[in-house]
């Protein structure tokens, strides 16, 4: 008995001889707070690099700033000579026109490059890492690649004339008409991966029992694609749709570098005229408001388009 006694006292007098070490629980306790002190660092280089600005460009957008320390506050004044601007509504309409060609064939090319790479064809795998691989070449080194793909008797007029339609070619960023189309086609190819990608991500967790039981059915390959296929990408085609869609409605790189916003205006975008109202004309206020109209549509129309694709999405 005494053996037992002097065994459980020198057990129970273990924690006093480590020095008073904490108890599990507030080990715990100690460990859960450590991480709310890393997020410290992180936030205060959000909001230097990322909110300050965001807000005192909002507040720019309503003065005369010319990039100096003064800005007088001017309303709306801004505004109003952003609707009568010629040059900004033609930027506007082609920055509509812009994002949704580029929506509509970008995501539904991926879909069908998707469709046909997921299938179980030799090379496919390399297929997809050519298709995907100018996502990886900044846009500036795109824009530069094209602008020599359309220079008069290019590689793309030689070609032209390899297959007997050399008649076709002419000035593709010269002619007014077709300058604009001609930037989009390339950043299509640029981009068409990135859809792809997504799409090939949502054929392969589509599971294929689904396809089995719409076989028994005796469903072809079009029923299946519609009735099986369709219904549970919707999460799919809502993201690349956004995705798409936003970097269209921000588009810049590639017309900076391929037209500078010419021939005239006929390629002038919204982020192309605001950074030359900005850093070229100096008028930093004017430039403000111009981002702050665009950030507007862009957030209105990115809304829009998911809450419509959203009513589409079916769980698998």
């Amino acid at each position: 008995m005494s053996a037992g006694l002097a065994v459980r006292g020198d057990a129970s007098a273990r924690p006093s001889s480590l020095g008073g070490a904490p108890s599990t629980g507030s080990r715990r306790s100690s460990v859960g707070r450590v991480p709310n002190w890393f997020l410290i660092p992180a936030l205060v280089f959000y909001a230097v690099v990322v909110l300050y600005p965001s807000v005192a460009g909002a507040y720019y957008a309503f003065t005369d700033w010319r990039g100096g320390t003064e800005a007088n506050w001017t309303g709306l004044e801004n505004f109003i000579a952003l609707v009568g601007d010629s040059a900004a509504v033609a930027s506007l309409v082609n920055t509509l026109t812009i994002a949704v060609t580029l929506t509509l064939v970008q995501t539904g090319l991926g879909l069908l490059l998707a469709l046909a790479l997921n299938a179980a064809i030799r090379g496919r795998n390399l297929m997809r890492t050519l298709f995907f691989a100018p996502m990886m070449v900044p846009p500036v080194i795109i824009g530069l690649l094209w602008q020599y793909v359309y220079t008069p008797n290019g590689p793309l007029d030689s070609l032209l004339e390899i297959v007997g339609l050399g008649a076709l070619s002419q000035s593709w960023l010269g002619n007014s008409q077709i300058a604009l189309w001609s930037i989009i086609a390339s950043v299509i190819w640029h981009h068409v991966g990135m859809s792809m990608v997504i799409y090939l991500a949502g054929l392969q967790s589509i599971p294929q029992e689904l396809y089995e039981a719409a076989a028994i059915d005796r469903a072809g390959p079009l029923r299946r694609f519609w009735s099986v296929t369709r219904p549970l990408l919707g999460q799919s085609t809502t993201i690349a749709m956004a995705l798409t869609m936003t970097s269209s409605l921000k588009l810049f790189d590639q017309v900076f570098v391929m037209t500078g916003g010419g021939p005239g205006v006929a390629t002038e975008t919204l982020s192309l005229i605001m950074y030359k109202e900005a850093f070229v004309y100096g008028e930093y206020g004017y430039g403000s408001a111009i981002a702050l109209v665009l950030t507007m549509i862009v957030a209105a129309i990115v809304f829009l388009q998911m809450s419509i694709t959203r009513r589409g999405e079916v769980e698998a």
